[in-house]
């Protein structure tokens, strides 16, 4: 089921009587009579601008002519424009031929400052949006709907408005199919060219890395686990990796060179204050128990190198939200703002349940779940970044003999697996063996004592599904000490 926007801006009209909306006819003319004087000239011009940008409908239409002509390698002038119009019946919708010609002959000098031209439009297009938002804001804010209060207003409005200045209309609407195409060959061409097997962003752990091909943008990210599996630890350890990856990068003085440059990381920690979460970070850098970092117990030589430590990662660009019970909007308007403000590549929610939906009239829990997990699906694509959400796992795993989850174990699993585009599961087996310990002396218990010995220490991360690779198994190096992951391969 689809859930729409709480408060969908863009389709609502506004209800006041209209302005004369910022417009000029002038420039729309000029820049039409230099295109089809120098076609050329449409080649020049910001390819921001589009047909719905004129304020004359059959501007726009004549704008839109000109333009599939033009990239279909055809000429585009008074002749053409006139022959295509009378095929499909809109030659009088637009003046006629004697109107293009005229366009031609007035707006010929004017190749020059087409490009001026071409930017009065879409700012002028801008404008005209955004008083409209503007006052369906305003209408809102006199005549709530039922349901909605003043936050769920202002969290739409923020939505609509950093829509409206990244893209340069509330509404994208279609793209055309070849515009896709070109971007998926520009993947394709960095990922060929590249000397190493992650396209994505790398999390630092080689095999997972290997499996994925690293983060990908607009992909969502299920990290699931029962408790003490350790799914914090990992989400966090790849938070760490790359904004670390990020500041070395930066330090090194070749950011264009660097092969894994990292990025800007939202975590929003739901469970865990801050502090508790840069204290875990500090223990992991400075290889000191966090449980003796909280008690004190530490000696001056390891405070001066937990000093140090946090001395060195001052900026690192890790950003972290700790808002307990965070709605869904609230969550999206706030990294769309990091994202506008200070840049975002990569997105962690610690965890999934503790998100509350939009929606003050409940249908269940699992129709809470699922509205949170399109949000988060939709995030993710608008912002082009890769988003991990962490989940709890049903406790119907506990009473299976192999207690490794798979994908029916997520709670409300239904929405959850449907929107993942990757679910990764945290899986410790030493987990499960130290607390089976059986009798001291006996047979039973030499065989526990080496089954433990092989496990110690390694955990898995089986990828349950991946809608555009291999599903598997991943086996990482867990310390416990520092509530860290690694690569086994280093540890053998």
């Amino acid at each position: 089921m689809t859930t729409q926007p709480a408060l969908p801006l863009e389709a609502l009209p506004a209800s006041r009587p209209p302005r004369a909306a910022p417009h000029n006819l002038e420039a729309e003319q000029a820049l039409l009579g230099a295109i089809l004087f120098d076609n050329e000239t449409y080649n020049r011009i910001t390819p921001l601008l589009q047909e719905r940008h004129f304020f004359d409908p059959v501007h726009g239409r004549i704008f839109q002519a000109c333009a599939d002509l033009i990239s279909g390698g055809e000429l585009a002038d008074g002749v053409t424009l006139k022959e295509r119009f009378a095929r499909d019946g809109g030659i009088k919708e637009i003046g006629g031929a004697v109107y293009l010609m005229r366009l031609m002959e007035q707006a010929a000098p004017m190749s020059a400052q087409a490009q001026s031209y071409a930017l009065l439009i879409h700012d002028l297009a801008l404008r005209r949006e955004l008083i409209r938002v503007g006052n369906v804001i305003s209408d809102l804010a006199e005549n709530p709907p039922d349901d909605h209060d003043a936050k769920d207003i202002i969290e739409e409005a923020e939505r609509t408005l950093f829509t409206l200045a990244e893209s340069g209309t509330a509404n994208s609407g279609f793209s055309p199919f070849s515009r896709a195409l070109a971007t998926s060959i520009e993947n394709a061409a960095a990922a060929y060219e590249s000397k190493s097997d992650v396209s994505g962003l790398a999390t630092s752990f080689d095999d997972l890395d290997r499996m994925l091909g690293g983060l990908h943008p607009s992909d969502l990210l299920i990290l699931a686990g029962r408790p003490s599996m350790g799914k914090t630890a990992l989400a966090t350890n790849i938070a760490f990796n790359i904004a670390r990856a990020r500041l070395a990068a930066q330090r090194s003085g070749d950011f264009e060179n660097q092969m894994n440059k990292g990025g800007v990381v939202a975590f929003f920690s739901l469970e865990m204050s801050s502090e508790q979460l840069a204290t875990r970070l500090l223990s992991d850098a400075a290889e000191i128990e966090s449980d003796r970092i909280r008690r004190g117990k530490i000696s001056k030589q390891e405070y001066e190198r937990l000093a140090d430590e946090a001395a060195n990662l001052q900026q690192l660009p890790l950003h972290i939200d700790d808002t307990g019970a965070i709605g869904i909007a609230q969550l999206q308007a706030r990294a769309r703002r990091l994202q506008r403000t200070t840049g975002l590549d990569c997105i962690v929610v610690d965890y999934l349940q503790l998100v509350t939906s939009s929606s003050k009239k409940s249908d269940g829990r699992v129709q809470e779940v699922s509205e949170i997990t399109q949000g988060l699906k939709a995030l993710a694509k608008d912002l082009k970044v890769p988003v991990i959400a962490l989940s709890q796992l049903s406790r119907q795993v506990e009473n299976r003999d192999d207690k490794r989850p798979q994908l029916s174990d997520l709670r409300e699993s239904g929405s959850i697996e449907q929107d993942a585009d990757v679910v990764l599961f945290v899986y410790r087996e030493s987990y499960y063996l130290e607390r089976a310990e059986p009798r001291e002396g006996s047979d039973e218990h030499i065989a526990w004592m080496r089954q433990v010995d092989e496990v110690r220490n390694q955990a898995e991360v089986i990828i349950g599904k991946q809608r555009h690779g291999p599903i598997g198994k991943v086996k990482l190096f867990f310390d416990s000490r520092y509530t860290r992951f690694g690569n086994l391969s280093a540890r053998s």
